[in-house]
């Protein structure tokens, strides 16, 4: 179960109160404790969605949330006064359903003139719900890899409405915009598990071999064929989406983490940062075509918005590099410093994006200099990046904030963040660019 609370009203603003315990209550008496991610409430700083709680819960009926706070103030233009709170914990009526292997999600919108009495006392009181699905077009997922599910988020709300309960360490995901499907690289179970996006559920699950552990996965154009990275095996997979089955696999150099299919669906490339190499597939004959070495550490490549380009970044170089997509022959490198996480192309623009874990900023590089022109603060760690072409929009995990942060590319400046859950690593969306 997950607890979100809702950004605090106007009203609300001189209110701050501690909670020190949220406990789901079921309507045959139990109670079940839930982890607090979030203790101090500022009614002042809570003005977007906030990840209140969570916890494991018996499957069954539950009538309500219990919450305890432990001291409260109101503040004014003179200072901070000291309220009056409830010695035991408050009930929040409100009848819910947890199922098995699936994740409840419940939003919790604090009504701050029903919370004040008599001046001087505070007893929250909240308005629980159950968000609406999203329009199938607005949603979004990020992939939590601690947690062992995905964050679903709704793009037009900038809010979470659901959490789906995943197989073990999921990881990279790819997106069927067509079939309205999300593929899930479950690293832990050595699977692939199919999402579908109209209901918001988990509804098949594609074994792999054991011991693959697959890291991330790219869906051909054409909706036709997952290649998928085993870092476990050091091999690459060659999944049929439709009818769940894997077709043929061959071995790449030890270390691949990452994979990208060009445009024309033809080839693949897979990058293996233990041998510093990058290899390139023949994906209709599933054959290796060629083989290059590179800086120490190629995590990533984005292609450029002709795709006669291939941008490289490396994990333990301080270079971006461009290389020619065919002959895997360096055309051109430039300095940029350590750090790059993830880089991505803007289709629209041809500006690159690279995100800078170590430094907390997503750079921009100008596509022919390949020199850096500005910057983005984000804070953090920023991990991997999405252009979400309906609202010209970037999407940033940043790992250490647990947040998904959204960035307006004119402006450049962030224009909401989404709390998610444990170890975020990936985030794709419908009407992804």
């Amino acid at each position: 179960m997950y607890l979100y609370l809702e950004p605090i009203p106007h009203e609300g603003n001189r209110l701050r109160f501690e909670l020190v315990e949220a406990t789901a209550l079921g309507v045959d008496g139990g109670s079940y404790p839930l982890t607090l991610m979030l203790s101090q409430l500022n009614g002042e700083e809570v003005k977007r969605q906030r990840f209140l709680a969570y916890g494991q819960l018996p499957p069954g009926t539950y009538r309500g949330i219990a919450l305890t706070v432990k001291k409260a103030e109101l503040a004014d233009e003179s200072g901070t006064a000291a309220l009056m709170v409830p010695e035991r914990p408050v009930e929040q009526s409100f009848h819910f359903v947890v199922n098995r292997q699936k994740a409840t999600v419940v939003t919790l919108s604090l009504n701050p003139g029903r919370s004040l009495s008599d001046g001087f006392r505070f007893t929250p009181n909240f308005v629980l719900n159950v968000p609406p699905r999203p329009v199938i077009e607005l949603t979004g997922y990020v992939s939590n890899s601690r947690a062992q599910t995905v964050t679903v988020f709704d793009k037009q709300r900038k809010e979470v409405v659901g959490v789906i309960a995943t197989g073990r360490n999921p990881r990279g995901m790819a997106i069927d915009q067509q079939r309205r499907r999300a593929y899930v690289a479950l690293a832990g179970d050595h699977a692939i598990e199919v999402l579908d996006i109209a209901v918001g559920e988990v509804t098949n699950r594609i074994p792999l071999n054991s011991g693959d552990a697959p890291q991330e996965l790219a869906l051909t154009p054409n909706g036709q064929l997952l290649v998928v990275v085993d870092g476990g095996t050091n091999m690459v997979s060659f999944v049929d989406p439709l009818s769940y089955l894997e077709l043929d696999r061959i071995p790449v150099d030890p270390g691949p983490s990452s994979v990208l299919i060009d445009p024309s669906g033809r080839f693949a490339y897979v990058f293996s940062s233990l041998t510093n190499t990058v290899t390139l597939i023949d994906i209709a004959r599933r054959a290796v075509l060629a083989k290059a070495a590179t800086e120490p550490g190629p995590t990533r490549g984005a292609f450029n918005r002709r795709g006669d380009g291939l941008y490289l970044i490396h994990e333990m170089s301080s270079y971006l590099g461009l290389v020619d997509p065919t002959t895997l022959a360096e055309r051109k490198r430039t300095y940029t410093g350590m750090g790059l996480s993830e880089v991505i192309v803007d289709p629209a623009t041809d500006l690159i994006y690279a995100a800078r874990r170590r430094s907390g900023e997503v750079d921009l590089f100008e596509p022919l200099s390949l020199l850096s022109f500005t910057f983005i603060p984000v804070g953090g760690e920023p991990l991997r990046l999405a252009i979400d072409g309906d609202e010209n929009l970037l999407y940033v995990v940043n790992a250490s904030r647990r947040t998904l942060q959204v960035v307006n590319l004119v402006s450049k400046r962030i224009v909401a963040e989404i709390d998610v859950d444990l170890g975020p690593y990936w985030v794709t969306m419908m009407g992804e660019r």
